[in-house]
C-alpha cells in the first residue's frame, strides 16, 4: 500500500514537471500586430492607368536609350569607382560573413588545449608542505581535446542562420538601390550639363543678335537716321548677356566637377568631359501594369521584404528560448605532474568525459517574454516600413508619370511660344532697320524670344530628368520578383517537430497534473466518478487538532 505522503510527493512532482514543461513552451500570447500590405489593394490613380500598354519595364542599362557613348562610359566608370557603391558592397560582404558565423553554430565545435610547464616546488610547509615534490623540479603538463554539439531541437540556430541570410539579402538589395541612385545621379548631372550647353548656345546667339543691332544703331546714327539714345539702348543689354554666358560657363564647370565626383575621381577628370551628344528632345514611353509587379522590381521594396523576413525569423529565435537547451559534450585528455616530459601521453594518465547537458530556464523575471515582445515589435516596425515603402513607391511612379505627361504638353506650348516670339522679334527688328518703329519694340520682342528659347531647353531637360526618375521609381531593371522572399518566409512561425511535440505534451501533462492535484486535494475532477476503496475508508475520521501556537 502506498502511503498518502508518497502519493502526495508523486503528485506534487508530477505537477511541478507539468508546470516546467508548460511554462517553457508558453509565450503568453505575445504576437505581432502589423500585417504586410498588398500592393494591388492600393488605388494606382488615373495617371498610371493611362500608361502606354505597349511599354516595357526598364532594362538594367536603361540610360543607353539616350544614345550618348560618353554618358555610357561615365555610368560604367561610376559603377566601378564610386566609394559610395563600394561601401554598400562592403556592407553586403559583412552581412554574408555574419551569416557564415551563424551557420557555424549548426556544426559540432572541436577545441584543443596543450600546456607544457616546468615547475619548481617550494619546500615551505605553509605553501606546499612535506612531500615527494618538495624542493624539486618537475614537468606539469596537460593536453585535452573537447567536442560539443548543440542539439537544435527548437530551431533556434537554424532560424538564426535564416535571419542572418535574410539580412544579407536585404543588404544586397540596398546595394542595388545605391547603384540605381548612383546611375540616376550621373544621368541627372549629365542632362544638366547638356541643358547648360543648350542655354549657352541661346545666350551666345542672342548676344550676337544684340551686337548686330548695336552695329545697326551706330550706322543709323552715322547716317543721320538714328539717335544716341537708340545706340545706348542697343548697347545696354550687352553686359547682361555676357554675364549670362559667364554664369553658364560656371554651371558647365560645376557639372563637370559633379560628374567627376560621381565616378569617384578628382575634379581634373571632369576636364576631359566634352559636350554631350544626347538630344534634349528625345521622347520616352511609359511602362504598363505598374502595380502588379512593382513589389519585385524595386530594390528598396525587395530590401524591405527581406527585412520583414529577417524579423520574422527573429521571433522564431526568441520563441526557441522558451524551450530546454540541450548540448552533447565529450572530452579526452592527459594530465601528469612529475615524471618525464611526455608522461601525460601515457594511457594511465588519460581521462575522458561524455554526456548530455540540459539547461532549462524556469524563472527569469520576464526576460524571455520581454525579448519576444521586442522581436514582435521589431517585426511590426519592419512590416510598417515595408508598407510605407510601397506607398512611397506608388507615389513616386505616379508623380513621374504625371510630370512626364505635363512636361510633354508644356514643351509643345513652349515651342509655339518660341515661334511666336521669333516672328515678333524678326518683325520688330526689320521695322527698326527701316525706321518704321522705335527700339523699345525690339527690346521687348528680343527678351520674349530669349525667355521662350530658354523655356524650351529647360522643359526638354526636365523631361529627361523625369524619365530618369521614372526609371528609378520602377527599379531601374536591377531586380526581379524571384529575388525576394516568398510570402510564407515573411511570416513568423517556423516551428520544428520537437516544438510541436512539446506543445502537445505540455497540454496533456498540464491536464493530467490538474486531475492529480484535484485528486490529492480530495476534489473529484468534473465528469470523473469517485469510488472509495476499502483502504480509503478510515480517512473519514476527524483530523487531529492543530498544535497550539
Amino acid at each position: 500500500m502506498q502511503s498518502p505522503v508518497a502519493k502526495g510527493s508523486v503528485a506534487l512532482a508530477f505537477l511541478a514537471l507539468s508546470m516546467i514543461i508548460a511554462g517553457c513552451a508558453s509565450t503568453g500570447g505575445i504576437a505581432p500586430q502589423s500585417k504586410a500590405a498588398d500592393a494591388s489593394s492600393f488605388d494606382i490613380g488615373n495617371a498610371v492607368r493611362a500608361a502606354d500598354a505597349n511599354a516595357q519595364w526598364p532594362a538594367a542599362d536603361w540610360w543607353r536609350a539616350y544614345g550618348d557613348p560618353q554618358l555610357n562610359s561615365l555610368v560604367d566608370a561610376a559603377r566601378a569607382g564610386s566609394p559610395t557603391l563600394a561601401a554598400a558592397q562592403a556592407r553586403v560582404r559583412s552581412a554574408m560573413a555574419l551569416a557564415g558565423r551563424a551557420q557555424a553554430a549548426l556544426a559540432p565545435q572541436v577545441n584543443g588545449s596543450l600546456s607544457v610547464e616546468r615547475q619548481h616546488w617550494a619546500d615551505d610547509p605553509l605553501f606546499y608542505g612535506p612531500g615527494t615534490l618538495a624542493n624539486t623540479n618537475s614537468w606539469n603538463n596537460t593536453a585535452s581535446i573537447g567536442l560539443s554539439y548543440h542539439l537544435d531541437l527548437w530551431g533556434a540556430d537554424k532560424n538564426a542562420l535564416e535571419r542572418a541570410l535574410d539580412a544579407a539579402h536585404a543588404q544586397a538589395a540596398d546595394a542595388r538601390t545605391a547603384q540605381l541612385e548612383l546611375e540616376v545621379n550621373v544621368v541627372r548631372a549629365y542632362v544638366d550639363l547638356s541643358k547648360n550647353y543648350a542655354l549657352l548656345d541661346i545666350a551666345k546667339q542672342v548676344l550676337e543678335q544684340q551686337k548686330q543691332l548695336a552695329a545697326l544703331a551706330h550706322r543709323r546714327l552715322a547716317g543721320g537716321l538714328g539717335t544716341q539714345l537708340e545706340v545706348s539702348q542697343t548697347e545696354a543689354p550687352l553686359p547682361e548677356y555676357e554675364r549670362q554666358i559667364d554664369a553658364l560657363d560656371e554651371s558647365i564647370a560645376l557639372d563637370r566637377n559633379q560628374l567627376a565626383a560621381l565616378v569617384g575621381k578628382g575634379p581634373g577628370a571632369g576636364d576631359s568631359i566634352t559636350r554631350p551628344t544626347l538630344s534634349l528632345a528625345m521622347q520616352a514611353g511609359l511602362p504598363s501594369t505598374l502595380p502588379a509587379e512593382l513589389i519585385g522590381h524595386r530594390p528598396d521594396i525587395v530590401a524591405a521584404r527581406w527585412t520583414v523576413a529577417a524579423q520574422a525569423r527573429g521571433i522564431d529565435v526568441a520563441k526557441a528560448a522558451f524551450y530546454p537547451n540541450i548540448n552533447l559534450a565529450a572530452s579526452l585528455g592527459g594530465y601528469a605532474t612529475g615524471g618525464p616530459l611526455f608522461q601525460f601521453l601515457n594511457s594511465a594518465n588519460g581521462s575522458w568525459t561524455a554526456g548530455p547537458a540540459l539547461s532549462l530556464p524556469i524563472f527569469d523575471g520576464g526576460a524571455r517574454r520581454s525579448e519576444l515582445g521586442a522581436a514582435a515589435a521589431g517585426y511590426d516596425l519592419a512590416v510598417e516600413n515595408y508598407n510605407q515603402t510601397i506607398v512611397g513607391a506608388l507615389k513616386d511612379v505616379s508623380d513621374q508619370v504625371v510630370r512626364i505627361r505635363s512636361l510633354a504638353t508644356q514643351e509643345q506650348d513652349a515651342q509655339r511660344s518660341v515661334a511666336a516670339a521669333k516672328k515678333s522679334f524678326d518683325l520688330s527688328r526689320e521695322g527698326y532697320r527701316r525706321g518704321l518703329t522705335d527700339y523699345v519694340n525690339v527690346i521687348v520682342a528680343e527678351s520674349q524670344w530669349l525667355n521662350a528659347q530658354q523655356g524650351v531647353a529647360r522643359t526638354q531637360a526636365e523631361q529627361l530628368v523625369a524619365h530618369a526618375s521614372l526609371m528609378a521609381a520602377l527599379g531601374g531593371g536591377l531586380d526581379d520578383p524571384a529575388n525576394g522572399p516568398s510570402a510564407a518566409d515573411t511570416l513568423p512561425g517556423h516551428t520544428t517537430a520537437a516544438q510541436r511535440a512539446v506543445s502537445t505534451v505540455a497540454a496533456a501533462v498540464s491536464s493530467t497534473a490538474a486531475k492529480a492535484a484535484n485528486a490529492l486535494a480530495g476534489n473529484p475532477v468534473a465528469g470523473t466518478p469517485v469510488s472509495p476503496s476499502p483502504q480509503q475508508a478510515p480517512a473519514a475520521a476527524p483530523a487531529a487538532p492543530a498544535p497550539a501556537q
